[in-house]
């Protein structure tokens, strides 16, 4: 629980979606539309952005009928993106309490309330009943949890017969000494917990889930991991990203983190797999 609150803290800022909102009306004018594509350069609040979750929504392919889970759902981007584009209700379930309250106000912004739940709590104990979901996915969330074990074994719980669970994770590299702090899931590597992707899947394996796929996509997605370090080396965070959920902070972190990708420190993997049914 220690290990929670620490990362509680690390996401928590006030007045996210405040932030957000202004932020929006002084780009597109006051009277322009609050709409998941207007908050996609800032609500994915992952690495690439929009571009991660569609892919992992291209992978995970919800249907109009389906619910659907999002583990560590942030300030809920992805799932109102999903909701909107599928068609399917979404529950998002997240550690952080402003995230939380920014998530509903922004859901209510754009009249997705209705198609997105948003709930706090742990991702080791999801606030939800046993085999709810026909499908789930997780981006960018495993490196703050140390039991991944048990997060796969409570995926896996509230998933039906047959559901299918997609993950974008980020695993240890090869050598991860020299790693570079801070990135946006820690400040430090008291919160930082990577894995290797043997470790990943062997741990998915054992939690009962059966591998459909499981792909390194890290040299395929590096061209554009160098394009967005680059661009904020040069000019600073555009008017608006994900800084305004996170800070100014946010931007040393982000160049840490391509870095550390392309020296070979982290690597990125996209998994799908399912229950057996």
């Amino acid at each position: 629980m220690e290990t929670e609150a620490q990362v509680a803290q690390h996401y928590g800022r006030a007045g996210i979606a405040e932030r957000i909102l202004a932020a929006l009306r002084e780009a597109n004018g006051a009277g322009a539309p609050v709409t998941v594509e207007a908050l996609s350069a800032i609500d994915h609040f992952h690495g690439r952005g929009i571009v991660a979750t569609q892919e992992l929504a291209a992978v995970l392919k919800p249907q109009a009928h389906e619910r659907v889970l999002d583990i560590g759902s942030g300030i809920g981007g992805p799932a109102r993106w999903i909701a909107a584009h599928c068609g399917c209700h979404v529950t998002g379930v997240d550690l952080t309490p402003l995230f939380c309250e920014a998530a509903r106000a922004l859901n209510a912004a754009t009249g997705l309330a209705d198609r997105v739940q948003i709930i706090e709590g742990s991702a080791l104990a999801l606030p939800v009943p046993d085999a709810a979901f026909d499908c789930a996915y997780s981006q960018n969330v495993v490196m703050n949890i140390a039991d991944k074990p048990g997060l796969y074994r409570e995926a896996f719980r509230a998933l039906k017969p047959g559901g299918r669970l997609a993950l974008s994770n980020l695993c240890a590299g090869p050598d991860t000494s020299g790693f570079r702090f801070p990135v946006p899931w820690a400040d430090t590597p008291a919160t930082s917990f990577l894995v290797t992707p043997a470790e990943m899947r062997a741990d998915l394996a054992a939690a009962g889930f059966e591998i459909v796929s499981f792909r390194d996509i890290t040299r395929e997605t590096m061209p554009a991991t160098i394009r967005n370090r680059e661009r904020l080396e040069r000019d600073g965070p555009p008017r608006l990203g994900a800084h305004l959920i996170a800070g100014e902070r946010l931007v040393e972190a982000q160049i840490n983190s391509a870095r550390n990708a392309e020296e070979g420190r982290t690597i990125a993997i996209e998994a799908l797999v399912t229950k057996p049914a």
